[in-house]
């Protein structure tokens, strides 16, 4: 990959369209002043295009040579590409494709996703021009071997009239604006774009803070620090800084005035921000260093930017980051593990029969990581809908299919321990 990279960014060096479409611009530029010029003064019309071809056949050959480093460049990185990744196969499917016959759904997480990123004039076309054109009723059946075994042809076929209706139904249920407000949601996301702005490009935290502030009642419903650990930020940032009007005294003044809202709850962590002031002149080696610890305006707008808008999105009912690009990132993490796996799975001739599952575990990192997961001790099988984990009077808990083995005469000892339990009297866990 280190080949590939050096490749990309030599590519983004040279390859530079900007001075093509600079030079293209002032051909356009050129003759638009020989035209005003021939307009002007039709006598000049013979000498105006003498000048004109010169200047032109200049620029011209100009842009050629411009285009011919952004034409090498990416056959440079073509090769690139094909030589890292020329022993790879596309992935073959047996089943249909999960998503074919959800239109609506994939239209509506890439419409979500457009508005959570702050792209509001995309999103609203692309919601405009879906609408005008809903999703085709055209569905997946089988996957036929016609020619070879890597690359098999699909077989089409028309759903059903009650398929094309419950699809059209979804369609204007779950994805037209009226159904979920778009326009409220790009409001709001324009709402939150605007401080984040704030946040990352003035460091500025008022406006995070007035949101916050406004929204007082519903976050502390949900158990919320967000307001106080803004206003614990802007202290800190204006502990920690030499502009003028600012420094440990304006700290001190804010705190002042803005502490003594917060419930007692708080109490301890103003006191500790407040000691801090007899440590000023060797913050980081006193025993408040931790709460100084974003000690750049830098990272501590950064520590504010992600916690507004964490909670913002909550407040929405939505995942801090957004679901397509999660899942579009995950799909590329395990897309090499999967891809061994078929080859594998071609050359030994062997089939996965789990489709509820991965056929092999998917190192993905600990922000992909939503919720827990149980595995029986027992069985060594991961806990599913239909086999959850069941938990004894004696609190050891194992996976329902192997509860129901272990008692097939009744009253059963435990695995683990020496008390004995009915089934009835077993509980289920919920994850």
């Amino acid at each position: 990959m280190e080949q590939l990279k050096k490749e990309h960014d030599r590519l983004e060096e040279r390859a530079n369209l900007s001075r093509s479409i600079g030079g293209v611009q002032s051909v356009i530029d050129q003759l638009i002043s020989a035209k005003e010029a021939v307009r002007a003064d039709p006598s000049t019309t013979r000498q105006t295009l003498e000048q004109l071809e010169s200047t032109v056949r200049t620029s011209y050959d100009k842009i050629n040579d411009d285009l011919k480093d952004i034409y090498n460049g990416l056959n440079k990185f073509s090769r690139a590409v094909e030589k890292k990744f020329k022993d790879n196969k596309p992935m073959t499917f047996t089943e249909s494709e999960a998503l074919s016959t959800q239109p609506h759904l994939v239209n509506r997480a890439i419409a979500m996703h457009l508005l959570r990123e702050g792209h509001f004039n995309v999103a609203s076309s692309f919601i405009t021009e879906t609408n005008a054109k809903p999703p085709s009723t055209v569905t997946i059946e089988t996957t036929a071997n016609l020619h070879t075994a890597d690359y098999p042809l699909t077989v089409r076929k028309e759903p059903s009239r009650q398929q094309s209706m419950d699809m059209q139904k979804n369609w204007h249920v779950e994805f037209v604006p009226s159904a979920y407000n778009s326009t409220a949601l790009q409001q709001q996301f324009e709402q939150m774009y605007t401080i984040l702005q704030e946040l990352k490009q003035n460091r500025n935290l008022d406006p995070a803070i007035e949101w916050a502030r406004s929204n007082r009642a519903v976050l502390d419903k949900r158990g919320s620090n967000l307001e106080f650990d803004l206003c614990r930020l802007r202290y800190v940032s204006l502990f920690i800084s030499n502009a003028p009007g600012e420094g440990p005294l304006a700290a001190v003044q804010y705190a002042q005035i803005t502490f003594p809202r917060f419930p007692s709850q708080y109490s301890e962590q103003i006191r500790q921000l407040l000691g801090a002031l007899a440590f000023v002149k060797n913050i980081t080696r006193s025993p408040y260093a931790s709460l100084f610890s974003a000690s750049s305006s830098e990272a501590i707008s950064s520590t504010a930017a992600t916690a507004f808008t964490s909670e913002f999105c909550a407040l929405l009912s939505l995942s801090s980051a957004s679901p397509l690009l999660t899942a579009v990132t995950a799909g590329c993490i395990a897309l090499p593990t999967l891809l061994k796996f078929s080859q594998i799975q071609t050359t030994k001739r062997t089939t996965w029969t789990t489709p509820t599952e991965l056929p092999v575990e998917i190192a993905l990192p600990p922000s992909f990581r939503f919720h827990s997961i149980f595995v029986c001790p027992v069985s060594k099988e991961q806990g599913t809908d239909s086999n959850p984990p069941m938990m004894m009077p004696c609190a050891h808990v194992v996976a329902k299919e192997s509860l129901e083995k272990l008692s097939k005469n009744g009253r059963f000892k435990c695995p683990y321990c020496p008390n004995e339990s009915h089934p009835k009297d077993a509980r289920e866990v919920v994850l």
